[in-house]
């Protein structure tokens, strides 16, 4: 065979690898999108958080504002709670734990029962549970604020336990279990069953898609 025959041979066959390289960086990419859309997709969004300005554990009044540009998770409890409370306070707690370090992901517990759980008593009750005051807010106020962004913002139910209703002296409250996944934007993205042990893998892995989007 003559040196201009390999030549051409070794031009094509190196067009053939370069196309060949291109069709599987094309699948590849295409892909990844198509899987990150679909996670995106996955995230309907449920409603959108107004405004509000509670006080949390440390005395420091925290705004919705305060919480833009992150990737948030909420509850709501209360410290005298005889139920699943603390239940509730140590997944959210495993959570934190789970959650690496650095990341714009916050954690917001509301109380159900502000004229008790004042920001000494939260940050008690946090440090209980290894609250860390920067990733985890606490907060209390003004009943009706509470429950106006628990019940209209969060869409979790909360409400005073009739006396005949109660089954013991701290039995004041009746409230959802929910864990409420809030994004960036303070749009609410999901919805999970606190004390579920599923749940804790599913919000990280939303989280992480939440964080990739734009």
């Amino acid at each position: 065979m003559d040196k201009p025959t390999r030549s051409i041979q070794w031009i094509v066959w190196s067009g053939l690898t370069l196309v060949i390289l291109a069709i599987v960086v094309s699948f590849v990419t295409t892909r990844i999108g198509f899987r990150v859309q679909s996670e995106a997709r996955a995230l309907p969004v449920i409603g959108t958080v107004a405004d509000f300005a509670l006080t949390n554990q440390m005395g420091r009044v925290v705004t919705l504002a305060d919480l833009r540009g992150q990737v948030w998770v909420a509850d709501i409890i209360f410290t005298r709670c005889p139920g699943a409370c603390a239940k509730m306070t140590r997944e959210m707690s495993e959570l934190q734990a789970a959650l690496p370090a650095g990341d714009s992901v916050r954690l917001v517990s509301l109380t159900a029962d502000p004229g008790f759980d004042t920001p000494d008593v939260l940050k008690r009750y946090g440090d209980e549970f290894g609250a860390s005051p920067e990733r985890w807010h606490f907060l209390t106020g003004r009943k009706p604020d509470l429950y106006k962004l628990a019940t209209q913002g969060l869409l979790l139910a909360v409400g005073e336990k009739q006396s005949e209703e109660r089954e013991s002296e701290n039995d004041l409250f009746i409230h959802s279990t929910k864990f409420i996944l809030i994004d960036q934007q303070g749009r609410i993205r999901g919805e999970y069953e606190a004390t579920e042990p599923k749940s804790r893998g599913q919000i990280l892995k939303a989280v992480q898609t939440l964080l990739t989007e734009k």
